[in-house]
């Protein structure tokens, strides 16, 4: 057996808690869990979590080191590393908070018009192409979302670049957008798509299960000096991120997490509208549903680990969507230092030990 890890909390002997950030989507689950639940302190870690309003303060705040650790969009990392309209930056993620859980919204102006599915928007895109250009949002200009708005637009023939405009908007700010209507639709996880559905604002065409099943949504995203320089706390995180997960795809905890993240200070969105795709069925509008298990997955079906097979499928959408710069190229080898299942691995194997007082991790 390995000799045991040092206390986390004595890792780098920390002056206050870690700052971890987060957005006001269900997918926060595991980290908001980990907290109220108490698997952060069974672990030896003190931790504070922020709200933030968009991806570009939660990527500008982990390379500052305002935050320590962060819920992000998978493609994020990846992004981050290439220095995307921000600095470089070396980060990683040895976590997936969930896997799938995003849906694309479309307008019910867009229904009434006869748009039911990717082909009957090609041809409304076509009818009005003399009178309108149509706006779509999605919540960050490298991500999973605007992979999903490509390939779902592409499917049809209709070219993103030329024929429509994606704009980028923060998560909580999209079903604002489209209720004002200066968006036609957007691509986002949840509860945002469920509002949109509830208020009939918008409906679902389509949901990341049908167009990419099994993709990594969001991650537990550090700076690689963080993952390095304190690994004891960076692994202890992993392990506490890890319980939590197990027990939001628990089916008897899905009321306590709905009630969890309706709370003023997570989501602040009514748990009604939440428990759509937590607890079911998700509602795509129009009186089409599916299972809640068939929307989002916090830890089934080997859901945490960042493989190589995830990051891939990321690195593939920036290629064959062209989000690089023609100065930028894609390192051979960023998926595996970016994604990196090793470090998930080395955390899953920890258990806790007590003795009097004094808890420490140890590999088994």
């Amino acid at each position: 057996m390995s000799s045991p890890l040092s206390k986390p909390s004595s890792a780098a002997a920390p002056t206050r808690p870690l700052r971890i950030g987060f957005i006001a989507l269900n997918d926060a689950a595991p980290i908001i869990v980990a907290h109220e639940q108490g698997f952060f302190r069974k672990y030896g870690l003190s931790v504070e979590l922020v709200r933030e309003v968009g991806w570009a303060t939660i990527r500008d705040k982990i390379i500052y080191r305002e935050l320590d650790a962060s819920h992000a969009l998978s493609a994020m990392v990846i992004s981050t590393n290439l220095g995307l309209n921000c600095l470089p930056c070396e980060c990683l993620t040895a976590f997936v908070l969930n896997t799938d859980g995003n849906c694309i919204t479309l307008s019910e102006d867009l229904w009434q018009r006869g748009v039911r599915d990717a082909a009957t928007m090609r041809d409304e895109i076509i009818r009005s192409r003399h009178e309108r250009t149509y706006v779509f949002g999605v919540v960050f200009a490298h991500s999973s979302h605007r992979i999903h708005m490509c390939d779902w637009l592409r499917s049809a023939g209709v070219d993103p670049d030329r024929d429509v405009r994606i704009v980028v908007v923060p998560p909580p700010q999209l079903f604002r957008n489209l209720a004002a209507g200066t968006i036609d639709g957007y691509c986002v996880g949840d509860p945002w798509n469920s509002l949109a559905v509830r208020e009939k604002v918008g409906w679902c065409p389509v949901a990341s299960p049908d167009l990419a099943p099994g993709h990594a949504e969001k991650v537990f995203m550090v700076r690689t000096d963080f993952a390095e320089q304190r690994a004891g706390e960076h692994q202890a995180l992993i392990a506490a991120l890890g319980e939590a997960a197990r027990l939001c795809d628990d089916p008897a905890f899905r009321p306590e997490l709905v009630r969890l993240l309706s709370r003023r200070e997570y989501l602040n969105v009514p748990a009604r509208v939440i428990q759509s795709s937590l607890i079911g069925p998700f509602d795509y509008g129009h009186g089409r549903t599916v299972e809640a298990n068939a929307f989002i997955n916090f830890h089934r079906n080997n859901a945490n680990d960042p493989t190589p097979e995830k990051a891939a499928w990321l690195i593939d959408g920036f290629t064959r969507h062209r989000f690089l710069p023609e100065n930028v190229t894609m390192p051979a080898d960023l998926g595996a230092r970016a994604f990196r299942s090793d470090l998930f691995r080395q955390a899953s194997k920890l258990h806790l030990t007590t003795s009097h007082n004094d808890t420490a991790l140890v590999p088994v």
